[in-house]
């Protein structure tokens, strides 16, 4: 089946490509990324980011910065999605060489959709925390897009959400989840990108909501160790729920004597007065849903079967819609 056929889509997009962290080590995969995304009708700019190296950066702190403060320029036009490149290291740096302020007069009219995981997840913050700007918690062109292998069920969910003022998740939870109702601004992203964040500006003040985390490739032990800072910060016990994504590549050594990310989690929830919720893919890893970044949301679980439902986002290509 050919990737333009895997999703009607009746918008045909500009797609940006930025680079904030590290470089596109894979420059075969982002060639396979832009092709099919090319192949879907869309028009992809700013491939030249591809190219840049700099140490471990795709280009200096400036030029990486420069990229996103462009987009706060009223005399060039908006693009329809803001996609990052890769992940990596390099974003936080960046912080507190940003527009916001233009950034914000800008998109207080105009929007276009910022998508992206990992350590994208600080300029999510930042952008939402000082100029109000919502984004998407998704693929990016590198390891998604350009895979081998396109994940169906990826690139589907993606453009469905993107598309669309709302989106709905269904999921089965493990058999210990209890009936859960919640609601709040959904919110989150990479575990340690947020942890840096703590006692920052750039980390939103979110009360009553509902928070997302994934990692990759960190031990257990860390896993826990940054979920108590979270919770020693404040930022755990003001949110409704915790929705636990994926926390691969942990490795086991003999000093570990068996524990394992199944008990950091468990040690975790015992001393966590918010629920933890499991069985939703989002993150690092093949398949993943796209998730709203700063929509409302309500989260509903009742004998393990889970809903969480978002609203009145900005859609890719239009405004706010009416939730």
């Amino acid at each position: 089946m050919g990737v333009h056929t895997l999703l009607h889509m009746p918008k045909r997009l500009d797609i940006r490509l930025i680079a904030p962290s590290g470089y596109a080590e894979d420059r075969a995969a982002g060639q396979r990324g832009i092709e099919r995304l090319q192949a879907a009708g869309h028009t992809i700019l700013g491939t030249d980011v591809l190219d840049r190296v700099s140490l471990r950066f795709a280009g200096s702190d400036a030029e990486r910065a420069s990229e996103i403060n462009r987009l706060a320029d009223a005399g060039r036009a908006l693009p329809d999605i803001v996609m990052a490149t890769c992940g990596g290291y390099g974003a936080v740096p960046l912080l507190d060489r940003l527009d916001y302020t233009g950034l914000r007069e800008r998109f207080a009219d105009e929007q276009c959709a910022f998508v992206g995981h990992g350590e994208f997840t600080v300029l999510q913050c930042a952008l939402l925390a000082c100029s109000g700007i919502s984004s998407f918690h998704g693929p990016m062109l590198v390891p998604d897009f350009g895979a081998d292998y396109l994940r169906e069920t990826t690139w589907r969910q993606f453009w469905l959400t993107v598309l669309s003022p709302r989106a709905d998740f269904e999921w089965l939870c493990p058999d210990t989840q209890t009936d859960l109702r919640a609601s709040g601004t959904l919110w989150g992203g990479n575990l340690s990108s947020l942890c840096s964040l703590t006692g920052t500006a750039y980390l939103p003040d979110i009360e009553g909501g509902i928070l997302y985390i994934e990692e990759s490739g960190e031990q257990a032990f860390r896993i826990e160790r940054m979920l108590y800072e979270l919770k020693l910060s404040g930022v755990i016990d003001r949110q409704s729920a915790i929705l636990i994504g994926g926390l691969g590549g942990q490795r086991i050594s003999e000093y570990d004597n068996g524990y394992d990310m199944e008990h950091a989690l468990e040690r975790f929830a015992d001393i966590a007065e918010t629920p933890l919720v499991r069985g939703l893919h989002f993150g690092h890893g093949p398949d993943k849903v796209t998730l709203p970044f700063g929509a409302p949301a309500e989260l509903r679980i009742v004998d393990g079967n889970a809903l969480l439902s978002a609203r009145g986002y900005h859609c890719a290509g239009g405004s706010r819609l009416p939730s």
